[in-house]
């Protein structure tokens, strides 16, 4: 066995003078174990050691600076991940998988779970249900976990070595986008909790992954690993915490999202992150919505256990929204992959059949960012001296009022007036600010991206008796500024 302190000393010392050789470093070690050992030791250890390896199989340390925002935007879902979706649906079918027999059974599985989704089912993944989520998902999701790391990068918040926990990793669309999404001198401990046969794809996938994305897949289930499952106990092997826990569309497919979210709290690093995203349809999304606001403790209470770091900021301290919370995100579609046109072309349809059953590229999410240590990513708060709070919308109809709000849609109307869903953190019923005139004075309302606060001074509010929604009307006699983008 070899010596691991005598390694990491050795390492110590020589990461200030040069890039550390396990030939040299096995020189130094007592019985001169092989350089492969040595590597292999180095790779075991470079995350505590804040090292990364070389093409060159040389180690050097990583650097003190955070993550910079990437400018993520990918168009389409590398060729190296859909060759390698390719690559197992031709193993398990042949090369005609989206032909006959086969072709009709992925398409009936993808129907399924489209159906399982829309209507809450219980979802079951074997090895069929397992490709067809990959077909279908797996590009979107890959995009998605990028957009939303951008609200944590823009702070400096995500470090170059990350310990991430992917609950529910299934086939590995957030884990591949995470690694494209770091820059290549970034060091990761991936671990990922999948207990269904979606890890015979993930593990495939996870191949395409670099040498300092280390790689452990738990098949078991989020509770167990976090401890929940009395039964069996913790089923976790490292006693460390996690920079990062993902949940990637996972929380509405578990018996007690609530619970397995606040255990993934304090599986978090005082300064870690919880990220989790879903689907926009509204019944996942307000369900995320539903146990962000469950997790986190009420009203400013200093014993919370997390606070909502973004998009859905609680812009009074003192106040927790009520209202149903559907709220997502919009990015450029992704371009068709591959293994999508195949399928979706080898289709038999009707006359009344349209193309795309089986092209997923929207790129359309809710998600929520949770912290432990009470950051959130604009530090704003409403003041009564001169805002109208959401929550007291009901005595100010045809008023017009002063609100600071939190921009949580993008356009929503159908090309007629602008219309944006907005809340404060206080609103009991849903919100919207519609803009019946563009001026220069309120073209910020257009130009604010989602998530941004602005604020809206002599907005005329109005109760939609049709949508029972509150409308605050901007018009030419409104002025709105962007506070924070």
């Amino acid at each position: 066995m070899i010596d691991r302190t005598a390694v990491r000393n050795n390492a110590n010392y020589l990461r200030n003078v040069r890039p550390i050789d396990p030939e040299e470093i096995a020189e130094y070690i007592e019985g001169t174990p092989h350089p492969a050992v040595v590597r292999e030791t180095l790779r075991e250890e470079a995350f505590g050691l804040r090292l990364r390896e070389r093409e060159d199989g040389a180690f050097v340390p990583v650097e003190e600076s955070p993550v910079d925002p990437p400018g993520w935007a990918p168009a389409a879902l590398p060729e190296a991940y859909a060759f390698a979706v390719e690559d197992l649906l031709v193993r398990e079918y042949g090369a005609n998988w989206h032909r006959g027999e086969s072709g009709d059974e992925i398409r009936e599985r993808v129907r399924r779970l489209k159906t399982d989704y829309l209507y809450e089912n219980e979802v079951e993944y074997d090895r069929v249900a397992a490709l067809g989520y990959a077909i279908y998902h797996l590009p979107a999701y890959y995009a998605t976990v990028g957009y939303v790391l951008d609200d944590l990068t823009e702070n400096g918040l995500l470090d170059r070595t990350l310990r991430v926990l992917d609950v529910g990793a299934g086939v590995g669309g957030p884990a591949l986008g995470l690694h494209d999404y770091l820059p290549d001198d970034a060091v990761v401990e991936y671990h990922a909790v999948e207990p269904s046969a979606a890890t015979a794809v993930l593990d495939r996938m996870l191949e395409e992954t670099g040498r300092n994305f280390r790689t452990t897949v738990h098949e078991t289930t989020a509770e167990a690993f976090l401890g929940l499952d009395e039964e069996e106990g913790p089923a976790s092997d490292t006693d460390d915490s996690f920079d990062l826990v993902l949940f990637g569309n996972v929380l509405s497919e578990l018996a007690d999202p609530v619970a397995v979210a606040d255990a993934a709290l304090d599986a978090l690093a005082p300064d870690g992150s919880l990220v989790a995203f879903a689907p926009a349809d509204r019944n996942t999304a307000i369900g995320l919505r539903r146990v962000e606001r469950e997790v986190v403790a009420s009203g400013g209470d200093p014993g919370r256990d997390a606070e909502i770091y973004s998009p859905a900021l609680r812009l009074w301290p003192d106040a927790v929204p009520s209202d149903p919370g559907w709220s997502f995100d919009v990015a450029a579609d992704l371009a068709v992959p591959p293994f999508q046109r195949r399928l979706d072309e080898a289709t038999a349809r009707g006359e009344t059949d349209e193309p795309g059953e089986f092209v997923n590229v929207d790129v359309q999410f809710a998600y929520s960012i949770l912290r432990p240590d009470g950051k959130r990513r604009v530090d704003i708060e409403a003041s009564a001296e001169r805002c109208a709070r959401m929550a007291e919308s009901e005595r100010h109809v045809t008023d017009r009022v002063n609100l600071l709000a939190v921009k949580l849609s993008h356009d929503l109307s159908e090309g007629d007036n602008a219309l944006y869903r907005v809340g404060d953190g206080s609103q009991a019923t849903d919100h919207y600010l519609v803009c019946t005139r563009e001026t220069a004075l309120n073209r910020d309302l257009r130009e604010a991206g989602y998530g941004s606060v602005v604020f809206v001074e002599n907005g005329l509010v109005l109760w939609n008796e049709d949508e029972g929604a509150y409308n605050v009307v901007v018009d030419d006699e409104t002025v709105v500024d962007l506070v924070a983008p």
